[in-house]
């Protein structure tokens, strides 16, 4: 129960990080897999001031041979060495259209609401009229180097997100693992940031001369660079032998032409999710 426990976002966010599991030896053939449920509450895309709460799927599943499922991405670890960590990964960039981040189903009703109001000025919806973002599978790899058996730096880069498949992000972390709380308790600590090229930025919180026409966006064409800042905990609550809570709590802070888009209401966003599983 020492590993990383990553929740799985059914297709809510494009900024999920790709977060790969703690390598965890296990006798040749078999494996170790939790599914569940929970509800997660978010921004309802990169830089919104309105909310969505719905429902999430909690889903990992990791063999002996070093591959794994996790949240919405896939992996294998290659490395033999202990405080090393490497390997190929899949993720998947999730769908953005009018009404936010990812599809409406398993979305709960009545769950929607506003912390400020819109300037006259502006859209009251500033993704409607423009373009739908299509979902995208994205393809990279990992590095995670263990400072100590407590710490470790981690890192991804993946590529293909975006309508013309052109965006790459780089993600640069730091955890802290397995913090026990008596013998039920553990929390991991973390944070990181995000590194993007110009296609990504100018998918996510760009905006072209016919999405300013049909949305009433200005314009706006950003550079790469430094995206995202972000510090996240999570907590995990051992019920039983084979059953498990746990919540996380991430905040995450636009910088650079992506906190300056249009598209950008709040810069800071505060993800909160919570999900009971069932080990086997």
């Amino acid at each position: 129960m020492t590993k990383i426990f990553v929740l799985a976002f059914a297709a809510i966010s494009s900024a999920a990080v790709a977060q790969t599991p703690a390598a965890n030896p296990m006798p040749d053939g078999s494996r170790d897999m939790y599914v569940g449920l929970g509800v997660v509450s978010k921004a309802r895309y990169e830089g919104a001031d309105e909310r969505k709460t719905r429902a999430m799927p909690v889903v990992q599943f990791q063999w002996s041979n070093g591959a794994f499922i996790s949240a919405i991405g896939a992996g294998i670890h290659l490395s033999r060495v202990p405080q090393v960590e490497f390997g190929p990964l899949l993720d998947v960039q999730p769908r953005r259209h009018e009404s936010g981040t990812g599809g409406d189903a398993g979305g709960i009703d009545g769950a929607r609401f506003s912390l400020v109001a819109m300037p006259a000025s502006l859209p009251a919806n500033r993704l409607a009229g423009m373009d739908e973002i299509h979902a995208r599978l994205q393809a990279g790899g990992f590095l995670n180097l263990y400072l100590s058996p407590e710490w470790r730096l981690t890192s991804s880069a993946l590529y293909g997100a975006g309508n013309a498949r052109h965006g790459a992000r780089l993600d640069l972390g730091v955890q802290r693992l397995a913090i026990n709380l008596g013998a039920y308790h553990r929390i991991t600590l973390g944070a990181g940031i995000t590194v993007v090229n110009r296609s990504h930025n100018a998918a996510f919180f760009g905006v072209s001369e016919e999405e300013s026409v049909n949305s009433g966006n200005a314009m706006y064409a950003p550079a790469g660079g430094l995206k995202d800042v972000r510090l996240g905990a999570r907590w995990n609550w051992t019920l039983a032998p084979a059953w498990i809570l746990t919540s996380n709590v991430h905040g995450t802070r636009l910088l650079g032409d992506a906190r300056r888009s249009p598209l950008v209401e709040r810069p800071t966003n505060l993800t909160v999710s919570t999900a009971i599983a069932y080990r086997f």
